[in-house]
Formats: structure tokens, C-alpha cells, sequence
């Protein structure tokens, strides 16, 4: 079999030709498998979906129950057949849920990682490597100059500056999904055992990791429409880098704003958002761990998307690996 009669890009997304269906289609299709529950790999309307438990779960949450058709749940490691296609669901690394994807069929096995990330992170099942002769790999950091930090020492920066500054309100603009409760988690292992205040829209999605058995110590919502804003001096306050740009902020105490991201290597990214304390912070594999994982599998062809992508593809053929690009569109940076 030809690796494009198995996968193929398409208008919608990654399509199998073989088994009729697609992998976290931009648009609604008769039949979805769905990596992971970010807005721009899972959306609404598709006849049927195909995913983990926990996707399915973030998608009725932020879509509603009626978010698709009809679904059905896939455990890690599990073997599906899907109109004469094996599939099978595989940890990521990335959020809550999240999933690579194994198509295979006459010999020959694709893997589409979605996003993923190697470092290690305790609200999320740790990435696996799986074998495959075709790794569709994800190059959203996919330039040689993006080396992630350490995650505990840049929430260290956080701590410092809540000592340095115990008047001022401390803001942290992290993506609903995934991020938010990551940062949450990191701050509780790093010794901080305070309340930590959510922004509203947050709430649904902490109190579902926390029902997966994720511990995010006290939280607590972050109004002050009853109260005084100088009750939050010294407080840590959650929510999406968008309400900060609105009257919401503009209700704590003296506040500093700090926003969680992949992102906040590039100073200039900080600068323009207002950002006085950048944390790099990513849910995306850096270029170093991109590089050695494509050196792990060591597969027949590597197939790069939704990012950096032609960096990745030269390094692959330096290397003597054939690569190219898949020039999917639709996909944005939701989770980092």
C-alpha cells in the first residue's frame, strides 16, 4: 500500500482514504478521530467521533452534549478497526487526554503525533514513543533557536516575585485547556499552598482534572465584585491571556501580569502583550526534543505539520531522512 492511499492531506485535514475518515478535521466530516480537545483540533458538528474518554469529555464541556453526532471512546494502547483500518490511540503528552493516533493497514503503520511534548507533567498521561514507518510530527517550535527551560524554574520567577512584590496582585494569562492546570499543578509542586483564584471561565475545566484525579489544592473564584480588591495583595490569579485585556484586570491590586507560553522566548511577543513576567512555559516539544524523537523512532519518512515546518524537513534530509511537509492549514497555538 501507498502511504497517501492510508493518509493523505485534504482541504478538511488529514484524510484515510482507506477507512473513510479524518484526523482533527478543520471543518465537520461524516467521521473524525480527534487527537486531543483543543478548539483547533476538536470541533463541533462531525457525524461521528472517535477519541479518548477524556477528550470526548472537554469537548461536552466546551461544546455542549449535542457537540457531534455519535462517539465512541478508544483506551491508550487499544486496537480499533475502522472500515478495514487499524487504529489505536497513544499518549501525547500534551493536555489531558491527548493522543497520537496509529493508522495501519497492509503492512504499513502512520503515526500523526497531534501535539506533544516530552517533558514531564503530572496533569497528563507522559508521551510514548510508538514504531512506525511514517511520523507525522507536529513543528510548532520547530527552529533550532527554541530551547524550553526548565517548567519548575521559571514558576520559581513567580515565587520570587510574589515575595518581592507581596502588594501587588500576580496574573497569570495561561489557555483554559491545559495550560491553566498545569501551571496550577507546577505551582503546588513547587511548595506554594496558598488559594489560587481562577477566572470563571476555568472553573468547568479545573473541576474535570480534578475529577480525573489531579490535585490542584484550593481554588478559589476570582471576583471582586463583593468584595476589595485589595484582598487579593499577594494573591495568584488564573485566567486566559484575553480577560487581561479587558476592565476584569484592571480590578486587582496593582497588578502584574505574567502570562505562561512557549511563546515568552520571543521577548518581542512579551513586550507587545504587556507582559512584565514572561514564563517559558510550553506544552509543545522544543527543537531539541523534536529532533531526538524523530532520531528515537527512526522512521522511513518523516511528514512535518502545522508549524516551523521546512526547518524540520531540511534536518531530516541532512540527516539522510526523506521528509516533507504537509502545508495543513487551520491550526493555531491554542494550548501554548
Amino acid at each position: 500500500m501507498k502511504p497517501d492511499q492510508l493518509l493523505r492531506p485534504a482541504p478538511a485535514g488529514l484524510y484515510c482514504p482507506a477507512g473513510d475518515f479524518y484526523i482533527d478535521p478543520v471543518r465537520p466530516v461524516a467521521r473524525a478521530l480527534v487527537t486531543h480537545g483543543h478548539s483547533d483540533h476538536a470541533r463541533a458538528g462531525h457525524g461521528a467521533v472517535l477519541a479518548t474518554q477524556e477528550t470526548l469529555d472537554i469537548m461536552e464541556i466546551r461544546y455542549g452534549a449535542d457537540f457531534c453526532g455519535t462517539r465512541q471512546s478508544a483506551a491508550f494502547g487499544e486496537r480499533i478497526e475502522v472500515n478495514g483500518v487499524t487504529v489505536s490511540f497513544h499518549p501525547a503528552g500534551h493536555v489531558l487526554g491527548s493522543a497520537q493516533i496509529a493508522v495501519e493497514k497492509a503492512g504499513l503503520r502512520i503515526v500523526a503525533s497531534g501535539d506533544y511534548k516530552r517533558g514531564v507533567d503530572p496533569t497528563c498521561a507522559a508521551y510514548e514513543p510508538v514504531p512506525c514507518d511514517i511520523f507525522i510530527t507536529e513543528a510548532t517550535f520547530g527552529l533550532p533557536v527554541f530551547h524550553h527551560p526548565d517548567p519548575k524554574a521559571e514558576m520559581g520567577k513567580l515565587i520570587t516575585s510574589l515575595r518581592q512584590f507581596p502588594e501587588r496582585s500576580h496574573l497569570v494569562g495561561a489557555y483554559s485547556l491545559g495550560k491553566s492546570q498545569r501551571v496550577i499543578r507546577l505551582l503546588r509542586d513547587c511548595g506554594y499552598d496558598a488559594p489560587v483564584y481562577i477566572h470563571g471561565s476555568l472553573a468547568k475545566l479545573c473541576d474535570y482534572y480534578v475529577s480525573r484525579g489531579i490535585d490542584l489544592g484550593d481554588l478559589r473564584p476570582a471576583t471582586v465584585e463583593k468584595g476589595d480588591k485589595t484582598d487579593f495583595r499577594d494573591a495568584v490569579i488564573v485566567g486566559p491571556p484575553s480577560a487581561f485585556a479587558d476592565r476584569w484586570a484592571r480590578r486587582f491590586n496593582e497588578p502584574l501580569i505574567a502570562f505562561a507560553s512557549g511563546w515568552m522566548m520571543v521577548r518581542q511577543r512579551a513586550k507587545q502583550g504587556g507582559v512584565e513576567l514572561p514564563l517559558v512555559i510550553s506544552d509543545h516539544c522544543d527543537w531539541p526534543e523534536l529532533t531526538e524523537t524523530i532520531r528515537e523512532l527512526a522512521p522511513q519518512e518523516v511528514w512535518v505539520t502545522h508549524g516551523r515546518e521546512e526547518a524540520l524537513v531540511r534536518w531530516c534530509e541532512l540527516a539522510g531522512l526523506p521528509a516533507r511537509p504537509l502545508h495543513l492549514v487551520g491550526y493555531e497555538d491554542e494550548g501554548d
